[in-house]
Parts: C-alpha cells; structure tokens; sequence
C-alpha cells in the first residue's frame, strides 16, 4: 500500500512539474544551465547510466551518493531562503498601495481647490469686461451705422448727378460716377428689403438701360450702317462713351464693336463683290493691300477713341479674315473649273504670308468664338511656323543624307492665325495633288530615260556601288511636297499626298530598280524558262559582267537607301498629318517593296558565283576517282572554284562596303547555296577508291578554307568573318568530312561500319546510307545485306517531346531536296 502511494505522488508531482514549452524557453533564457538536472526532458535512467557507465564505476557510487546528497541539501537551503524572503512581501504591498492611495486623494483635493479658485478668476474677469464690450458693442454699431448712412447719401446724390449727367451726355463724369456708384450700390444688397434702397437700385438699372440705349444712339449716328459718309475724325464724348460701355451690360460693348467693324469693312464688301475682277485669285493681293491700309488708317484716326484692352485693330483684322475666307470659298465655288495649280499656290502662299504677318502683329487674344478655337491650339507639328529655323533648302539637304532623324532646333511659338482664311483652299488642293501625280509621274520618266541615257555606273569610277542619283533626288522632291502640302492642310489632302507618295515608290521600286537587274535569272530567285533551255550538263554558264555586278550593287544600295528613307519620310508624314490621321498613315508594304529589292539582288549575286562554280562541280563528279592513284596537290576543280570565287566576291565586296551587312547575307546565301549543291556532286563521285577519297578530302578541306576566309578574300584588311557565316560552313564542310570519312572506313566488319557512319553523320535515312555505299562501289547483294543491318542497327526513337527530334532524322536532306529540283528540272526541259 505504502508503495502504491509512492508511486501515485510521484506521478503528480510530475504532473505539476510538467511545464509548457513557453515557460521552460523563458527559465532557460533566465537561468541558462548546462547540468542535465535543470533541462525539461531530463531521464533519471540515463542520468545513472552516464554516471555509472560499467560495473567498475560502481565503486565510486558511495562518493556519487554524498555530492547528489549535498546537492539537494544545497538547493533545500536555497529554496527555504527564498521562501523565508516571501514571507513579508505581501504585507509590505498592502502598504504601499494604502499610501499611493492617500497620495492620490491629496492630489484631487489640490486640483479642486485651483479649479474652484479659477472659476472664482473668470467671473471676476467677465464683471469687469461686461461694461467694455457693451461699449464696444455700441461703437461698432454706430461706426456701421455712420458708414452707411454716408453710402446712402452718396447713393442717393449719385443717383441724381448720375441721371442729370446722363441727360447732358457728359459722358467723361458719368464714366467716372457710374463707377462710384456700382460700388457703393453693393454695399446695400442685403438691405434691399427696404423700400427706399430697392427704390435707388431700381433708379441706378434704369440710368444704366438708359445711358446703353444713349450711347447706341450716338454711335449709330456717328458711324451710319448706310447712308451718309462717316466723319473723318473720333469724338471725345464717343470715347467717354466707351469708357462706360466698359462699365454697362457686356452686350451693349458687343454691339458698338460689331456695329463699328461693320460698317468699317462695308467698303471692302463693295469693292471685292464677287462679280468684279479684284475678287478673283490672281489679284487676291489688294485685299490683304486694302486691310492693312485700312488698319493704318483706324490707328491713326480712331486709334484713341477706343480703349486699348477692347483691341479693335486686331478684331477689325479677323472679322476681315472671317468675311474673305467666306468670300473666297464662295467665288471658287462658283469659278472651280478656272481654278489651276499655280494660280491656287499662288493665293495660298500670299494668304499664309498675311497670316504670318497678322501673327507677328497680333497676339490672337480675341480668337474666342468656336470655330477658332481649334485654331488657338492646333495640334503639334503641324503648322509650317513650328518648323525648325533651318531652309527648306537645308531641309532637303538633311532628307538627301538622310538626316531626318537629326535633333532639331527649339520650334517657334504656334500662330494662332494659321487657317483663319487659308482653310477655304483646302476642297479644291484636290487641283495640287493631281499636279504632284502628274509632276512624279514625269519624274520617274525622266529617271527612267536618263538611266537608259547613261547606262550602268563605270566599274572603275566611285559611282560602283554608289546610291542612285535620282533616288535623292526623288526624297528631295518628296520633301518640299510634304512641306508645301503641310502649309496648305494637315488633313485629308496630306493623306492624298502620302498616297501618291506610295505609288510613286512603288513605281521607282519597280522601273527604275527591279526594272534595270540583269535579266539572265528572275528577281525572285528561280530560274527562268531561257536559262532551263541554254543550261547543258557540263556548259559553261553565262556570268554577269563587271559592270552587271556593279549595276547590281548600285541597285542593292540604292534599295537600302530607299528602304531607310521611306521609314523616316513615314515617321515625317505622321508628324506633319493632324493626329487623328496619323493612323492612316503607312508605308510598309513600300518598306516590303524595297526589302523585296534587296532580297533578289543578293540572290543574283549569289546564283551568278553559284554558276560559275557549277561547271568545276560537274567536273569533279565526272572525275575516275577509282583510278586515282596518289594524292597530291588541290585537284583542278578546287582551283577553278577558288578562282571564280576571288574574281566575283572583292568586287561584291567593294562595292557593298556602305551596306556591311548585306554583304554579309551574300556570303551566308552563298554559303547555304553551295555547302549542298558540293555535297550533292560528292555524292555522284562514285565509285571512290581509299586514294581517291583521301584525294577529295584534301580538296574539301581546301574549299572549307576558301570559304572560312570568303568575306575577306583578296583584302588588304583581314577581317574576322562574322560567328553565324561561320557556323554555317564549318557545319556545312564537317559533313563533306565525314561522309569522306565514312568512305574511306572498311566496310568490314559490318557491324563497325554501320554503327561508326550512324555516329558519324547521325543520319538515319536510308537513301544517304545507299549513296555511301555506291560510293564505296559495294556489289547489290552487299549493298542489301547492309542495309537491312543498317535498319537493324538504327536508334529506336524515344517518346515525347524528342521523337520529333528523332523523326526530323528522317526528314528530306538538302542533297535529296537539290535531287529532286534537278529532276524537276530535267522533266520541264523534256515537255517544252
């Protein structure tokens, strides 16, 4: 029993024991220990077991005994001092809690006691002010009441000397006292209530009514609408007369201001009636003549009667704008059909010039009616004022060398004028655009002529390879359309423009450039019918001459030019065109046309050396390479190809030095030309003997160099060829080596030839393999056996993503695709 209950106190002290894991990381961080005693997972077992750990360690138990003995002794002394130091800790607290609480209540009684004391202050204080603010009180009132009492009277005098003013038309006073008077009237919008008040502001809009009726009157009398001539000089009442118009209703401002303009610009109805002859175009220079004597003449006569902030000079100047731009579109309406293109450019220049000179004079602050207001804020780089301060002959210049991507100067501020009369042209530029079609179509007819005049630029002059003369030209004219048209429209008539820019380009591309490439071979690449006819197995193909080579790098650059140009006149014509239209303009398929261009004057290049190497080939193919018997030196067939290659590519290079990169593309279209068709011919070498293979190795090699070095070939200045041509030659000339390679291993055993030509050539199809073995010059009935070990032997290709890899193996070759386009070929020659 005595045991069980043992065991069932040690089990709840180990119950109350059990801290969490929170509470045993803050006593280790505490009291950090290192005695296994203090840690949380302690094993009283192994605690004995690192103690005692054999049976000889048991004699030290005795001593263990008494240090665990004197430790627990040790911890019993601790835990009674701590315990013992509790014991007071409670009382202790109690008595500062009583005294904090005593604390508390003396201060209370002290905050009380000041709050009853300011109190106390405050309504000491308020006794003594009471008598001083009733006083200002009193003050203030009478100094509002003073104060209006003195606007009433001055309203009420006002009033009278203001309506006997107004009856004597002593318009200089009354300017003055109306003034006066609005401002005190002000004051009394919050007593309108009462009757007198409302009575003197009713008064006050009465004189007004009746001084803008007066002042109308006296106007309409000084300047009659018709009639009697106006008198030669201003009056000062009617100036004094303005000065309160400025007061008055807005309205009775508007009225005198169009009233004048009116009958200021009645003369220039009259003499530019639509059926007199001035009214015409051609003399559309005595109108803007007739204005500015007529504005020379208000400065001088009527210049101080008005007040400058009304800016009568100027708003007689658009009135005049609005009347003529009406006016014109109306005659020309009427004279369409006598409408030409010079006498059109004509008016819009001078008219354009008179809005310059209306921006230079005016700043355009009375441009406020709706249909300007598009005016005041145009869109930008649209207007031909914003242009750069260089001349359109500078401009030029800078579209001829291609400068248009060039920083330009800060752009002058916008005319705010521009469009006010010139609109009225804009129906009938249809006139100027069909005179640039014209114009541009016998541009390129002359581009034409001239080109055939003088015939293909000299080899040995600085025009091979140069751009086209007539392609500069061609931009030039471009531009100072595009620049004259912007001055005319930014709208549909430049969309009209950049269409007729289109054509044109197309036209050049086509006649001037397409239209002059040698004609042995089409521009697309392909054979033509002629050259499938003339070509015979062995012939000597026709080669261009030098100067068809320079002809061609002449067009290529010319293209290039174009094709960068036509991007910039692009970027141009969207910046000129109002932004709502640049999305209609596009140039592409001329930039497309141009590339196009490019394309095929490499591939001529390319399929003339191409060409000329083909006889060499054909030779080597026909070459008994079974009855060679040493090797030697590069065959003859290797010096031919190397020959051909130094008389055409310095050429080609020399004259495409301006355009690096389209040599470049010369060279890699050569390359992936030339690398099959050698390997096709390589494969019709057969049967080979172990000489002969080593042979034709030696001669593959030769070539792989010639062509590692093509882009440098016969210059002074060598230069490394570019990472991607290069990958496509050695690529390319590694697998000549190997199938030579492959050719020249012992076909015994079959087993060690078959897996060392997969390993090789990594091609897993079967005609290739055949090719090898008829170069080999293997009998039929091996041939078979091998093949059948070869299908055997073949990699089975794996799942997923790299099966296609795999089946790409299998795909045609270049070799078999180049066999059949000569089966193709030979099928055309029988049939025709």
């Amino acid at each position: 029993m005595m045991e069980e209950e043992d065991l069932e106190f040690v089990e709840e002290l180990e119950a109350v024991l059990q801290l969490t894991p929170d509470v045993q990381l803050a006593i280790e961080q505490v009291f950090p220990s290192q005695d296994p005693l203090d840690r949380a997972d302690f094993n009283a077992v192994e605690y004995i077991n690192t103690l005692f750990p054999t049976e000889q360690s048991l004699a030290n138990i005795d001593e263990v005994v008494n240090k665990i003995r004197l430790k627990i002794r040790r911890l019993d002394d601790n835990i009674r001092t701590v315990v013992r130091g509790q014991t007071n800790v409670g009382q202790d607290g109690r008595q500062a809690l009583e005294e904090a609480q005593k604390a508390i209540q003396q201060l209370f009684g002290k905050i009380k006691d000041i709050k009853d004391k300011a109190e106390k202050s405050e309504q000491m204080v308020k006794e003594i002010t009471r008598d001083i603010k009733q006083l200002d009180h009193a003050k203030r009132h009478l100094t509002t009441s003073i104060t209006t009492l003195n606007h009433l009277h001055m309203l009420a005098g006002g009033v009278d000397s203001l309506e006997a003013m107004t009856r004597r038309r002593q318009y200089g006073e009354v300017a003055n006292l109306l003034q006066g008077v609005m401002n005190v009237l002000e004051h009394f919008h919050k007593y309108m209530g009462i009757p007198q008040i409302r009575q003197l502001s009713e008064r006050v809009k009465a004189a007004q009514t009746e001084l803008g009726q007066q002042i109308l009157a006296d106007f309409e009398e000084a300047f009659p609408s018709q009639g009697t001539k106006r008198p030669g000089g201003p009056s000062n009442v009617l100036r004094d007369a303005c000065l309160i118009a400025n007061i008055l209703d807005p309205r009775i401002k508007q009225e005198i201001i169009k009233k004048f303009i009116k009958q200021h610009l009645s003369e220039y109805l009259v003499l530019f009636q639509e059926n007199q002859d001035v009214a015409w175009l051609d003399k559309i220079d005595r109108r803007y003549a007739w204005i500015k004597r007529q504005l020379v003449d208000y400065e001088e006569k009527f210049g101080r009667m008005f007040p400058r902030e009304w800016y009568m000079t100027e708003r007689i100047a658009v009135e005049f704008c609005h009347v003529t731009r009406t006016e014109l579109a109306k005659i020309m309406r009427t004279r369409a059909k006598e409408i030409e293109v010079k006498l059109l450019l004509f008016a819009i220049q001078r008219t354009t010039n008179f809005e310059g000179f209306l921006a230079k004079r005016f700043s355009g602050c009375t441009l406020t009616d709706g249909a300007l207001k598009k005016l005041e804020s145009p869109p930008p780089s649209t207007n031909p004022f914003l242009e750069d301060e260089s001349t359109p002959e500078m401009e030029e210049l800078a579209m001829e060398k291609g400068d248009l991507d060039q920083p330009k100067k800060p752009k002058a501020p916008d005319n705010p004028f521009h469009g006010i009369v010139s609109k009225c042209f804009e129906p009938h530029l249809y006139v100027y655009i069909e005179s640039q079609d014209k114009n541009l179509g016998e541009l390129i007819d002359r581009f034409v002529a001239d080109f055939k005049a003088q015939g293909p630029p000299k080899p040995n002059s600085d025009e091979g390879g140069a751009v086209l003369p007539s392609c500069a030209d061609l931009f030039v004219y471009y531009k100072k359309c595009m620049v004259q048209c912007s001055q005319l429209s930014t709208g549909e008539p430049m969309i009209a423009l950049s269409t007729i820019f289109q054509k044109y380009l197309r036209e050049y591309a086509w006649k001037i450039l397409s239209g002059n490439l040698p004609k042995t071979t089409s521009s697309s690449g392909g054979l033509t019918i002629s050259s499938l006819l003339k070509e015979k197995e062995g012939s000597e193909a026709a080669k261009f001459t030098l100067e068809e080579l320079c002809l061609i790098c002449s067009i290529l650059s010319t293209a290039e030019y174009c094709l960068a140009t036509t991007q910039q006149l692009e970027e141009k014509l969207k910046e000129k065109v109002d932004i709502s239209l640049t999305e209609r303009i596009n140039l592409t398929g001329e930039m497309d046309t141009f590339s196009t261009v490019i394309s095929n004057s490499i591939q001529l290049l390319v399929q003339d050396l191409d060409a000329a190497c083909d006889p060499a080939l054909t030779a080597m193919s026909k070459m008994q390479w079974q009855n060679v018997e040493h090797v030697g030196d590069q065959s003859p067939y290797v010096t031919s190809v190397i020959l051909h290659i130094k008389q055409n590519v310095p050429i080609i290079r020399d004259n495409l030095a301006s355009t690096r990169k389209y040599f470049t593309q010369f060279c890699i279209k050569f390359a992936n030309s030339f690398i099959p068709k050698f390997i096709t011919h390589l494969f019709k070498c057969k049967p080979i003997s172990m000489v002969g293979a080593e042979q034709l190795l030696l001669d593959t090699h030769s070539l792989k160099m010639v062509l590692l070095d093509l882009p440098s070939i016969g210059s002074q200045v060598v230069r490394k060829a570019p990472a991607s041509y290069t990958k496509i030659v050695v690529k390319g000339m590694t697998r000549a080596e190997m199938i030579l390679k492959v050719v020249m291993a012992p076909h015994e055993p079959s087993v060690v030839f078959v897996d060392n030509y997969i390993k090789l050539l990594t091609d897993c199809n079967t005609e290739t393999f055949q090719k090898i073995l008829d170069m080999k010059g293997l009998k039929r009935s091996e041939q078979s056996s091998m093949l059948e070990l070869f299908r055997q032997r073949l990699p089975t290709p794996p799942a997923g993503p790299e099966a296609s890899s795999s089946l790409s193996l299998l795909a045609p070759t270049p070799e078999q695709e180049s066999s059949r386009i000569r089966k193709l070929e030979k099928l055309i020659k029988k049939r025709l």
